[in-house]
């Protein structure tokens, strides 16, 4: 219900009566919206009210990727917020490229602008291409209702027409959904990952979004990769181009602290310390858990997991901290009658190499007390084991 789905039904949002009511339903409850439409029906067109549902609806949905002061006046379209770069993330891009001379960027699949509007409050200018009229139209909307208009140019043609030859820096953000949902093979993006290269080659410098779950051998050797987390989320890896070749970097938001690769080998395990480190998801995406290990003085505690130990508690950005109490091998009765003598009534159960579901162990063991503690469900030198412990604050 209520889906801008082409550029007749999207106009009439920009027009006085449209921002009327965009303005009214800015804080419109969801559950409430069948007596809303009802209401706003007697004094506007049904298919005005429709569209507006459906635009407030979207914009209270990308309040956690835009930010309030920004969504609330923005246009999105269904794919558009589920597809766009979180914010946070897109500042930080937009600022390595600042850093990097970039005074001009063409923005290759730009959907509807949110890349475009972090590069242009960097000061550089954009061309923002995508082949979607109604996306195109959407993304010269927001540049226009955040005050971007003159260093954004919105242009609705075939990426693969665009030379890019004037501009700076090339950034590309293929498609990476279809018709059956997530896409996992870089060739079947759209446009292609090989294409993008090509493209990117082509420039001074470049950056191409990729799903974090690329594999480490379709990097080219020339790209730096980087992932990046937000709040402990890892939400994409970039390709960068005229930087440093063969890097390989993990950025974590929104600190901001980033740790490079040092080609180190794989850390050797070693029986569980009094502390164990639980990698950020960009860390591990990056292949960096060596890396975090030596800075920790720690150890693996199964060659295949990516859990750190050690016995020193050292701060690092790069790792949540947990002080380990107890280790036992898997046994839900022991960890029932463990907790229950501990008077645990907060558990948090954590897994990682474990096939046994979190919601599963809390429902069985019916935590109740006073007290706190959680549960790391993981293998230990091949075996299925439980390690109890506490935050430590590693992080």
């Amino acid at each position: 219900m209520g889906r801008v789905t082409d550029l007749a039904s999207f106009a009439p949002l920009l027009t006085p009566e449209g921002q009327t009511l965009l303005t009214a339903l800015r804080d419109h409850d969801p559950a409430q919206e069948l007596a809303v439409v009802s209401r706003l029906r007697r004094d506007h067109p049904a298919e005005l009210v429709t569209a507006a549902v459906g635009q407030a609806r979207l914009r209270q949905r990308a309040v956690a990727k835009f930010g309030a002061e920004d969504a609330y006046r923005m246009y999105f379209t269904p794919n558009g917020v589920e597809q766009s770069t979180r914010a946070s993330v897109g500042t930080y891009r937009a600022g390595r490229m600042k850093a990097l001379g970039v005074r001009s960027v063409a923005d290759l699949c730009s959907g509807i602008g949110g890349d475009a509007i972090a590069l242009a409050r960097a000061g550089i200018s954009v061309l923002a291409v995508d082949r979607d009229p109604l996306t195109a139209e959407v993304a010269r909307a927001n540049a226009e209702a955040l005050g971007l208009a003159e260093l954004i140019e919105v242009r609705c043609a075939d990426v693969t027409e665009i030379d890019t030859a004037p501009y700076d820096a090339v950034f590309v953000d293929p498609a990476r959904r279809g018709g059956r949902g997530r896409i996992f093979d870089p060739e079947a993006y759209s446009p292609p990952l090989s294409w993008a290269v090509e493209a990117a080659r082509k420039a001074p410098h470049a950056a191409l979004k990729v799903a974090p779950g690329i594999p480490h051998e379709a990097v080219p050797a020339e790209a730096e990769a980087e992932w990046i987390s937000d709040g402990g989320d890892v939400k994409e890896a970039v390709l960068w181009f005229g930087t440093e070749p063969g890097a390989r970097r993990a950025t974590l938001l929104p600190s901001g602290a980033g740790l490079l690769g040092r080609g180190l080998p794989d850390p050797a395990v070693r029986p569980v310390g009094r502390y164990l480190y639980e990698p950020d998801g960009a860390v591990i995406r990056a292949h960096l858990v060596a890396e975090a290990a030596e800075d920790l003085a720690g150890g693996l505690i199964d060659e295949t997991i990516a859990y750190i130990t050690a016995d020193e508690l050292l701060p690092t950005p790069y790792a949540a901290a947990y002080e380990i109490t107890d280790e036992l091998p898997f046994n839900l009765k022991k960890l029932k009658a463990l907790l229950r003598e501990r008077e645990v009534g907060t558990l948090t159960v954590k897994k990682r190499g474990s096939a046994v579901e979190p919601e599963e162990i809390r429902r069985k063991v019916k935590p109740k007390g006073p007290n706190a503690a959680t549960v790391l469900l993981t293998r230990v030198a091949g075996a299925p084991t439980m390690l109890i412990g506490r935050p430590a604050g590693g992080r």
